[in-house]
């Protein structure tokens, strides 16, 4: 049981200073933190994990090394360079957050929590960590390496998300007042490094002779999950339709929604069923003699399954009045386009 917090601070701060990880986003010992680099990758690090987000990171920084820099740069080539990372919408509020910073805040981001909640796509975790990591306030910052550390050491057995207000307050209870974004960055590594979702390397853990689950002989069940409700499965067919100039016609997504503001192969709408011939021929971008293609196309969301069929055609003479764009194949890769499309791409150009 953790007596003390001043102490139990301390110790794990100490090993941070031997163990911390050397991160593209994190100041080396000594540096001040950017706060534009260290917004970046929160924003990244959502949902994604750190080696995915770290070539991404190394690419915007490279293209855009200021906030005004992404500011100023059109929203569409900040989709492109975003394709793969998933959950688009990030790549939209980041653009519209570095406007507002670069153009009310004169370039610099807020300090305050509350001041940086004001901004686009910035939540209270997003919050709490830029305060504390950029600019040293103290500020509870909880992600899912915490939540796990903190439900090891206290041996909170509350199912998730149920437990997550009990564990922030635990939280808050060990932040210092000095080294606040150390201490923030010293947990994460806590997590991701030792004490691990599965066996958990506790002899190595300053905290062990903290670890109440670790004396119960539960850490490694904790944290406990409620039990996930089964994904659905939505399906569709997408339109896989080249001009005669054997260019392939793409459109964009309305910018709310789902990949709002994403570049896609046409497609019916996903619904339960698969739709039949006669809605694949309701919904079809140009009239043109569809063939199916073997096989799907499978994605996962968040929130449910996809299986997309392809039917593939040659436009006749009126291809030009479809509406979208006329993309040739050689030049895909310039396009936005999510990582379900980029399957579709492929596996028509497979089978076609």
């Amino acid at each position: 049981m953790i007596r003390d917090s001043v102490e139990a601070a301390a110790r794990l701060l100490s090993w941070y200073d031997r163990h911390r990880r050397d991160l593209p986003w994190r100041a080396k010992p000594g540096e001040t933190a950017d706060p534009y680099r260290v917004w970046l990758s929160e924003i990244m690090l959502q949902q994604t994990t750190v080696p995915a987000a770290g070539p991404y990171f190394r690419r915007f920084t490279e293209r855009w090394p200021t906030v005004r820099a992404l500011a100023d740069s059109p929203l569409d080539d900040l989709l492109v360079a975003w394709a793969g990372l998933g959950y688009y919408a990030r790549a939209r509020n980041l653009h519209k957050c570095a406007q507002v910073v670069a153009n009310q805040h004169d370039g610099r981001f807020p300090e305050t929590e509350a001041e940086l909640l004001e901004l686009p796509g910035i939540g209270a975790y997003t919050a709490a960590a830029i305060s504390s990591i950029a600019f040293g306030r103290k500020a509870t910052v909880v992600d899912g390496n915490v939540e796990r550390v903190v439900s090891r050491v206290f041996a909170v057995e509350t199912p998730m998300p149920a437990a997550k207000p009990a564990l922030r307050k635990l939280t808050a209870t060990l932040t210092p007042d000095e080294r606040a974004g150390d201490f923030a960055q010293a947990m994460m590594d806590l997590g991701a490094t030792v004490c691990t979702p599965r066996k958990p390397k506790c002899m190595l853990c300053p905290w062990a002779e903290f670890c109440d689950g670790r004396a119960a002989g539960i850490a490694e069940t904790l944290p406990r999950k409620a039990a996930k409700a089964d994904k659905p499965t939505r399906r569709g067919v997408a339109y896989w339709l080249l001009n005669p100039e054997g260019a392939v016609l793409l459109r964009r997504r309305a910018e709310e929604g789902l990949l709002g503001g994403m570049t896609e192969v046409p497609s019916t709408a996903w619904g339960p069923k698969a739709p039949g011939d006669a809605a694949v021929a309701t919904e079809q971008p140009l009239p043109a003699p569809w063939r199916r293609l073997p096989g799907v196309v499978r994605h996962t969301f968040s929130h449910f399954h996809l299986e997309l069929g392809v039917v593939a055609a040659q436009a006749g003479d009126g291809w030009r009045t479809a509406e979208g764009l006329w993309v040739p194949i050689d030049r895909l890769g310039d396009q936005a386009l999510p990582s379900v499309m980029v399957k579709v791409v492929r596996h028509a150009l497979s089978n076609a």
